[in-house]
């Protein structure tokens, strides 16, 4: 193990060296100027260091000060060697970061015996730094396996839900990535730009309890089937009312308020404004934008061009004004969607976090 030993005077450096010297395994490197032995810590990564108090260029506790803030430095065993009896000097020290002391003039043995103490110690916090590490490690690949199978999971029941309804895995898709669009553009965090991404397939989840007849019906809905069709909602907020998980509350709050309107004459409860989580607020664009651009058993699909139109023109009544403000910004990527397919790229950096 690398020991380095820093002292001014030639006669206490040597015996320094001897006394250490003859532990196994230890390598001694020795310097009589501190700025000299500052620059060879840069290189080597010593486990113990022994600094003198009293130097002429720079004194122990300024070294042991410049020390601390080298890289690898933070916590490695300094051993201050020093004559001075006061109080107030060791307190500095110890606030500089020395570990231990050593009185001038010293035993050989007891220094030996601090020395390899020190030594054991630093190893030991080696091998536990190492451990934590491993852990951490081992931690964020099962982290990354449990969210690709929550992943997994997601996108298999919306393509479910999406069969049913008669559209396609492109239709939750463009709808996941158009929302993670708006969302960057307002500014969220990865985290919550993943969580939508992640939770906005699952919008229409509901409608798995919905009717084939009035799911797939070509013309206009009676007014009882249209009730109908909105217990899709409450039915889907209810699948995910068991759930604690972060993504599961995201995925409910956009169930629950995808259909609510910025103006208050959405459903189901006719909430308005900023009463509609934000999450549901960049779906409702997301959705109604694809919607529109997509052939439905009722209607074929609107050119692209003109769905947008309609969505600028609904700002502040049906949508977010701000919502819809990010979806012009993002307009680029989001007609790049439609016309170039979905960027598997940025999809799979979207779900990897």
């Amino acid at each position: 193990m690398p020991l380095l030993i820093v002292d001014d005077s030639e006669s206490s450096l040597l015996a320094l060296e001897t006394a250490v010297r003859g532990f196994a395994g230890c390598v001694v490197e020795s310097f009589t100027n501190p700025l000299e032995a500052l620059a060879r810590c840069q290189a080597v990564d010593f486990d113990v260091v022994l600094i003198d108090y009293m130097m002429p260029e720079m004194n122990g506790i300024e070294m042991i000060r410049r020390l601390r803030r080298q890289p690898g430095y933070e916590d490695v065993p300094v051993v201050m060697i020093t004559s001075q009896a006061k109080r107030s000097v060791r307190l500095e020290a110890l606030a500089a970061g020395a570990t231990d002391f050593l009185a001038k003039p010293f035993d050989p043995l007891e220094l030996q015996a601090r020395v390899l103490n020190l030594m054991a110690l630093h190893k030991a916090q080696l091998a536990l730094a190492d451990r934590a590490k491993s852990l951490d490690m081992a931690f964020r690949h099962a982290t990354e396996q449990a969210d690709m199978r929550e992943q997994e999971i997601i996108w298999c029941l919306a393509q479910a839900m999406a069969s049913r309804d008669g559209n396609t895995g492109d239709h939750i898709e463009r709808v996941a990535n158009i929302a993670e669009l708006i969302a960057e553009g307002l500014g969220l965090d990865r985290i919550q730009r993943r969580n939508i991404y992640l939770a906005a397939p699952l919008h229409d989840i509901g409608k798995i309890a919905i009717p084939d007849a009035i799911l797939q019906k070509p013309g206009k809905l009676e007014r009882h089937e249209i009730e109908r069709m909105r217990e899709h909602v409450p039915i889907g907020v209810a699948i995910l009312a068991n759930s604690s998980a972060e993504l599961s509350r995201v995925a409910t709050a956009i169930i629950a308020g995808h259909h609510e309107k910025w103006d208050g004459t959405g459903y189901p409860k006719g909430l308005s404004g900023d009463a509609i989580p934000i999450e549901a607020r960049i779906v409702a664009v997301a959705d109604v934008f694809e919607a529109l651009c997509s052939d439905r058993p009722y209607k074929q699909a609107w050119p692209i061009e003109r769905a947008y139109e309609e969505i600028i023109a609904c700002s502040g009544s049906h949508f977010d004004p701000a919502c819809v403000a990010a979806f012009r910004r993002k307009w680029p990527a989001i007609r790049a969607l439609f016309e170039h397919g979905v960027d598997e790229d940025r999809s799979m950096a979207i779900s990897n976090g």
